[in-house]
């Protein structure tokens, strides 16, 4: 597994969903090959993201069908990693090595509250994961997420721990300790925590502070034989 918007010459690796902005923002297709030829993958799936808690499983075989609508994939098929995108969310990665299954969350201010980090786990669990490990990316952290007071009070109302302050004294959501709670209430224990925010770090894509000059940065997860 790994989480990567390492850069290409003088810029970040852009892993926006092709041909949709911020596509524009260096070579999209590029990029992912050499992601792809990085990991030694036979092919890279993602997900067109739309902030819920659906949860899509990865075949094998590859297939015409379009990109599955969800925020999460889980797959025990080697040779494939899974893939997904995000530029303040939190990405998470989800595997159980000695059983062979792995998945990947997109877990944004809606999909934490929709529940998409447990949703994934069971769908692991469902494919035959028992050991679930999880590992969470850079995000933008309770530091710096400001948003409104009601919001604020309406997504800690489900998840206290996702209440917090910014640096500058205004309410904020911290999504990283909300979805540190969510892995531990559905018993997964052997979290790793990157701990990098998207705002504070010039070299990550940050949706707040970049705008629609953002590209997208990811987390990639997959079964080696």
């Amino acid at each position: 597994m790994a989480f990567t918007s390492a850069r290409s010459g003088a810029r970040p690796l852009n892993l926006a969903l092709a041909g949709t902005p911020p596509a524009a923002v260096g070579d999209v297709a590029a990029d992912l090959e050499s992601v792809r030829r990085a990991l030694g993958a036979d092919r890279v799936e993602g997900m067109h993201q739309v902030h819920g808690a659906d949860v899509a499983r990865v075949p094998a075989e590859a297939s015409d069908a379009p990109v599955p609508q969800a925020d999460g994939l889980v797959t025990d098929a080697t040779g494939v990693a899974l893939l997904v995108r995000v530029a303040d969310c939190v990405p998470v990665l989800l595997a159980d090595v000695d059983a062979g299954v792995v998945g990947a969350a997109h877990a944004g201010r809606e999909g934490v509250r929709a529940g998409v980090v447990p949703a994934t786990v069971a769908a692991l669990r469902d494919a035959g994961a028992r050991d679930v490990r999880a590992w969470i990316g850079p995000h933008v952290c309770g530091r710096c997420y400001e948003v409104p007071v009601a919001m604020r009070d309406e997504v800690a109302e489900r998840i206290p721990a996702a209440g917090a302050t910014t640096s500058w004294g205004t309410p904020s959501l911290d999504l990283g300790a909300a979805v540190r709670v969510q892995l531990a209430d559905v018993g997964v224990t052997e979290v790793e925590h990157l701990g990098l925010c998207t705002m504070e770090r010039e070299d990550l894509w940050s949706h707040r502070r970049d705008g629609a000059a953002a590209g997208r940065l990811a987390g990639i997860v997959q079964v080696v034989a």
